[in-house]
């Protein structure tokens, strides 16, 4: 009976993922129309890259900054969420995971706010340390673009670190046990047991936050400069413009961000393939 539910239960999602499918694509399919021309608000359909010509040297810078700011903060997240992850398998790790992951929930734009107020000029740390406006660096819409990735590393981290611990709470204390019993010292158990455990988590978590951080545009927004503008703010700021003859240039835009996405997460889906989990 098992098996045969076993080999049924692989139908059981299809009508959602159907219907996800239908909307994601037909929304997609539009996107890329009205990117090419074919779908305008004004004028006469026509196969065109006017759109993607238009916006070109914004797209790369655009491109560039996305890419340097989504790395930075995963590379962060990383690092903050794999320490985490550990600490919470030691003594008084139940206070850490629900201290930790207590910031999961929170929405970005919640967060972006927080952290704005915590390191402006004029903000939290400041006032604290003691700094007036000019002795305290551009930490918010500075030239590094420093409090973007700090909340997109600050949220991100604990998402890293969840998945991470949860990858790793059913088998690493068995093979660490395993481990010391043959006489492998605390540094060759991380080397050789805990971080071949952790490695497939976080590869699959970094590139969710990767991915997120790439499209998202609240934080970039709110904490960035105003030029230059990472993607999903240019696109933000085309669509809404009052000019409708712009929408291409945003379709456009949006169109970029996506195929750079799906890049990111094919390159991290490979990566998964080749990492070797342990049996």
């Amino acid at each position: 009976m098992s098996h045969y539910v076993g080999r049924r239960a692989w139908w059981l999602p299809l009508p959602a993922v159907g219907l996800i499918a239908l909307v994601l694509g037909s929304s997609l399919g539009t996107l890329a129309l009205q990117s090419l021309g074919l779908v305008p608000l004004v004028g006469r359909p026509a196969l065109t890259l006017a759109g993607y010509r238009s916006v070109e040297a914004d797209l790369v810078r655009g491109a560039l900054l996305s890419l340097s700011i989504a790395a930075s903060a995963t590379l962060i997240a990383l690092v903050v969420g794999l320490l985490t992850a550990l600490a919470c398998m030691g003594r008084g790790g139940r206070l850490l995971r629900l201290v930790s992951w207590a910031t999961i929930p929170v929405p970005h734009l919640v967060g972006a706010a927080a952290v704005g107020l915590l390191l402006a000029d004029s903000g939290v740390l400041a006032r604290i340390l003691g700094l007036d406006a000019i002795a305290w660096p551009d930490l918010v819409a500075g030239r590094w673009w420093v409090a973007v990735v700090l909340e997109y590393a600050w949220k991100e981290s604990a998402f890293v670190a969840l998945v991470v611990a949860v990858a790793m709470a059913t088998r690493v204390a068995q093979y660490d046990e395993t481990a010391a019993l043959l006489g492998a010292g605390r540094v060759q158990r991380l080397r050789h047991v805990t971080l071949p455990l952790a490695t497939p988590a976080l590869v699959g978590a970094g590139t969710l936050s990767f991915i997120y951080a790439l499209g998202s545009y609240e934080v970039a927004w709110l904490l960035g400069r105003s030029f230059p503008e990472p993607l999903p703010v240019l696109a933000y700021r085309l669509f809404t413009s009052t000019d409708l003859a712009s929408r291409p240039e945003a379709a456009a835009v949006a169109v970029v961000t996506v195929l750079t996405s799906l890049a990111v997460g094919g390159l991290g889906l490979a990566a998964l393939k080749r990492v070797r989990v342990m049996p």
